[in-house]
């Protein structure tokens, strides 16, 4: 079973990559079902990484008034020194 996430959201591929590591853990599947089973965990977790990675990115950022999106950098304390 090859997993196309190019279908799923991150909430349905981080469910089914919690399925796959149960099913791995409790030991009770065969060696060539294991195997399949992992290469579609991989996916599943390249998949949730690039997703939390890019959702990152676009929260690090923030649209200016022309509606362009700035970097996000925290204020500077300018303290009386």
């Amino acid at each position: 079973m090859a997993i196309d996430t190019s279908k799923l959201t991150f909430e349905e591929a981080l469910a089914q990559l919690e399925a796959i590591v149960n099913q791995l853990q409790s030991g009770e599947i065969k060696l060539e079902a294991s195997m399949q089973a992992f290469q579609d965990g991989m996916e599943l977790s390249k998949f949730c990484s690039q997703t939390l990675e890019n959702a990152e990115e676009t929260m690090t950022k923030l649209m200016t008034e022309s509606d362009q999106l700035e970097n996000f950098e925290a204020p500077v304390d300018k303290g009386d020194k």
